[in-house]
């Protein structure tokens, strides 16, 4: 096992490379570092998907966006040599491509054109709880109730703002919003399992791989069936979303940690949509309402509730939410690694 595969460490070991040997994770700062710049990555998912969508369909977003994060990928991929997973994990890395390559970005896509990156953002900061709740549904795990209660309190707080702001009936941004939620925490449990035997890169690295003989149709037939406008932030947003969302952020993240360890690290995950309400002010020019920063402060407590309520795996998977960032994920997307949303 390689240090890289921090989703099958326990919180506080690492697993010095090439020597086989346990090494205790570092208390350094510099791990904390990596792993707070792939949050900040994550963070900048939705604003720069909303710039996309400035001059690009959100078909063309979110196909091109592939292309670009399979070609990336793919060279890291080459270059390195990593040989193609066994037949038995493909299956897994077809879930994992449903869920956090095409389901997660797609939605969120198609919901970020008629909801606020403020709003998606609060309504995605439930992804860790929704992950964690399919993981013990999945695995069979039997959290405590102290787990569900504050799962469901999460998810009220997050239903009702969905309410509030919409008038008291969920808009089509919405239902786009809550499907990619199922359909990333899906993907980031299947990821999970998966990357006990691969690198957690390597996972979404060839989950891209795969999709790749469908977005590169599709790219082409979006490209040719909706307006492009190359505006800078059109070409700004599609370029971050490919290599800072989806590989950039994955690489820093994955390696803090490693470092640091999957409690420590998810801690610093949970800041993720409040950065996010950040950008959408200072990026796009958002208004905030005084429920958004309230509703992703008791999500956010209702996470940390979560953890510390989970054994090691239950809150280890929580953790994965890197991948959507987006992962989102999105992210989902949630992530997720963090998620890239």
């Amino acid at each position: 096992m390689r240090a890289q595969d921090s989703a099958t460490a326990p919180a506080t070991i690492a697993v010095a490379s090439g020597t086989g040997r346990p090494a205790r994770a570092s208390d350094g700062p510099g791990g904390s570092v990596l792993a707070a710049l792939g949050v900040a990555a994550f963070s900048l998912t939705f604003p720069a998907t909303a710039w996309a969508l400035e001059g690009l369909g959100p078909w063309t977003v979110t196909t091109v966006r592939m292309v670009l994060a399979a070609l990336i990928a793919g060279s890291c991929l080459l270059a390195l040599r990593v040989p193609v997973p066994h037949r038995r994990h493909w299956a897994g890395l077809i879930v994992v491509a449903a869920g956090v390559v095409v389901g997660f970005p797609l939605l969120t896509t198609l919901a970020l054109q008629t909801s606020s990156t403020s709003h998606a953002a609060v309504v995605v900061g439930l992804l860790p709880l929704t992950t964690a709740a399919f993981s013990a549904v999945r695995t069979g795990a039997r959290p405590s109730g102290t787990f569900w209660l504050a799962a469901l309190a999460g998810a009220a707080a997050v239903i009702a703002f969905a309410l509030l702001q919409s008038g008291g009936a969920p808009t089509a941004g919405d239902l786009y919003l809550f499907a990619a939620l199922l359909i990333c925490a899906a993907g980031y449990t299947e990821g999970g399992r998966l990357a006990r035997h691969l690198p957690g890169w390597q996972v979404i690295g060839w989950a891209l791989i795969a999709c790749l003989p469908l977005a590169v149709p599709g790219a082409a037939l979006a490209l040719l069936a909706e307006p492009v406008r190359l505006t800078g932030h059109a070409v700004a947003g599609l370029l971050w979303l490919a290599a800072g969302s989806q590989f950039l952020g994955l690489l820093v993240w994955y390696r803090g940690m490693a470092a640091i360890g999957v409690a420590r690290a998810s801690q610093l995950q949970l800041a993720q949509p409040l950065l996010t309400l950040v950008w959408s002010v200072l990026l796009l020019g958002e208004h905030l309402t005084p429920a958004a920063p309230l509703t992703a402060l008791a999500v956010l407590v209702c996470i940390a509730v979560t953890q510390r309520a989970s054994g090691p795996e239950e809150a280890g998977v929580t953790s994965r939410v890197v991948w959507c960032g987006t992962s989102q994920g999105g992210g989902s997307s949630s992530g997720v690694p963090p998620a890239e949303g």
